[in-house]
């Protein structure tokens, strides 16, 4: 199996307060932690997509550079893993989790995910309308892994956007599985994000 990776390292950051992919965390930049999951776990080629070293210039939005990531790799690929650079620390054991359970070959894409620990609630404005019960519902990460050439024709099937390649996925009728996620696999949103994940560097230094 030909199994390439896509870093999504591009984004304005309007809730940061500027762009991320940037920053340093443990003296190595967010993309860089990217690629450096997906080498761990076997994935050698991995393109880039962002304002940095030797990336690809970016999308207006994040489908449309992960779009750009797509047409940059081989047409023998056969597995695609994206994952965005704000969550600098995914671990090679979750890396290859999602990879395991792709390469098993009955599923389209396969996606890490974490069970709800808050209450959810839908509001309307500043009133609360009601309670979501949160049985069969899940927070889901990345990186997640695709069929190439479902992924590619997923994209191409509609413009719409999708807060995750998944939903392309599941809107084309392709088939998506969940494994365990990783609750220190945090995405890098707010300031505070970024000391919380220093934190946890700092109690648990491994990549594991």
């Amino acid at each position: 199996m030909n199994v390439r990776g896509i870093v999504v390292a591009g984004g304005s950051g309007t809730r940061f307060g500027g762009p991320k992919h940037s920053l340093a965390l443990g003296g190595v930049e967010l993309w860089e932690r990217g690629v450096t999951a997906l080498n761990s776990a076997g994935v050698s080629d991995v393109v880039v997509v962002g304002d940095v070293p030797g990336g690809l210039p970016g999308g207006e939005r994040r489908r449309d550079s992960v779009q750009i990531g797509l047409a940059a790799l081989p047409d023998d690929t056969d597995w695609v893993l994206i994952h965005d650079a704000a969550r600098p620390l995914a671990s090679r054991s979750l890396v290859e989790r999602v990879l395991d359970r792709a390469l098993l070959g009955d599923v389209d894409g396969v996606v890490p995910a974490i069970p709800l620990a808050d209450t959810i609630k839908k509001i309307d404005g500043e009133l609360v309308v009601s309670t979501v019960e949160r049985l069969g519902l899940v927070a889901v990460q990345t990186p997640q892994a695709f069929r190439f050439g479902v992924l590619k024709a997923a994209h191409a099937r509609e413009d719409d956007d999708a807060t995750d390649d998944a939903a392309l996925v599941e809107r084309a009728g392709g088939r998506v599985v969940h494994v365990m996620g990783d609750p220190i696999n945090i995405k890098i949103t707010y300031p505070d994000d970024l000391a919380i994940a220093r934190a946890h560097m700092e109690s648990d230094p491994g990549d594991d």
